[in-house]
């Protein structure tokens, strides 16, 4: 029987022990001997990644690989691959406002799309102890990868109907792609949308959270939640975010946890915000530890607060320091709710 989100997430805020679900994938790849390019190329390796980690880590939920280019890669454009970094969209697609005019909105059957529904397939079916998270990009940073990211900037302020018109279609198509990850079995998605923390907040609301609001009210139910990643976001467009009626908000490490958490609904889970490349990455496990417990004693009257990374861990994030995550979290005393 599929896991009741709703359920699940009261049930989270009703212990009074943090969990944690730090977003992460590519110690997992490493830890099978595989490289990044094998990962986001293969289904397989991607799911046997999901399944290391889990085997490994006592994270409140299991997450797959967030990776911002493979619906910009399905609408065709040019993504540059490593063995040991993340893909990144190369050039533009996109040079006018009559190429938006002509852009068709793909089906599902391009590029890496197929093998990222076969990882999210073969890990539903076996993960059963926690929610399975899958990964999508935000409808804004979508049409930013295809127009330039600086340019769409200067669009929304001159030719703001151009720039509706390109964001329906990265709506139509994320939301086709966030219902088939629903059916291959997944329990919810993290959209990662941090090119609208650029915008002002009522920027935001027009031309990201408008579109992640119709997306939500489409795909979310009782069985699926939509949690909304925006690591560009300094607290000033947090209301923004909340207004697309997401489960689940996940902030960066630019902001202040302590203020963004002040308008996430108490029904809601707000994670966050260990920084991914400072202390996950570069830091010693001492400095880990420290910046958990801190974190810890500043959330301890928030009890819808879920301990994660601020974005994604880069690869090569070694294991002590994940180690040290986990063991911060175990050994800090937890709040008396």
């Amino acid at each position: 029987m599929r896991m009741n989100m709703e359920n699940w997430i009261k049930t989270i805020i009703q212990k009074k022990e943090v969990v944690a679900i730090p977003v992460m994938t590519h110690p997992g790849i490493e830890l099978n001997g595989k490289t990044v390019r094998e990962a986001v190329s293969d289904g397989t390796v991607h799911y046997e990644a999901v399944m290391t980690l889990c085997e490994r880590y006592p994270s409140a939920a299991a997450c797959t690989i967030m990776d911002l280019t493979t619906e910009a890669e399905c609408f065709g454009a040019d993504i540059e691959f490593s063995d040991i970094a993340v893909p990144a969209v190369r050039g533009r697609l996109l040079n006018s406002t009559e190429d938006i005019a002509r852009l068709k909105v793909p089906s599902l059957a391009g590029g890496r799309i197929p093998e990222y529904l076969k990882a999210n397939l073969m890990a539903a079916e076996k993960i059963s102890d926690r929610p399975l998270f899958a990964g999508c990009i935000g409808p804004f940073s979508l049409a930013g990868r295809l127009y330039d990211m600086s340019d769409i900037m200067v669009l929304i302020c001159e030719e703001p109907d151009a720039a509706h018109e390109l964001l329906s279609k990265c709506t139509e198509f994320i939301l086709k792609y966030c219902m088939a990850l629903r059916e291959a079995g997944a329990n919810g998605v993290l959209m990662a949308e941090p090119a609208a923390g650029l915008m002002s907040n009522e920027q935001c609301i027009d031309f990201s959270s408008l579109y992640v609001k119709y997306i939500v009210n489409k795909v979310q139910t009782p069985e699926f939640s939509v949690i909304l990643h925006n690591c560009g976001n300094t607290g000033h467009c947090t209301k923004a975010m909340v207004e697309t009626g997401a489960a689940m908000y996940h902030f960066g490490n630019k902001c202040s946890m302590c203020e963004v958490m002040k308008d996430v609904p108490p029904t809601a889970l707000g994670m966050g915000n260990i920084d991914p490349v400072s202390i996950f990455k570069d830091a010693m496990p001492s400095q880990m530890k420290q910046a958990v417990c801190h974190l810890l004693e500043q959330m301890r009257r928030f009890p819808n607060f879920v301990l994660s990374s601020g974005c994604d861990t880069p690869p090569q994030t070694p294991l002590h320091n994940i180690d040290a995550f986990f063991e911060a979290l175990k050994t800090h005393p937890q709040p008396s709710l």
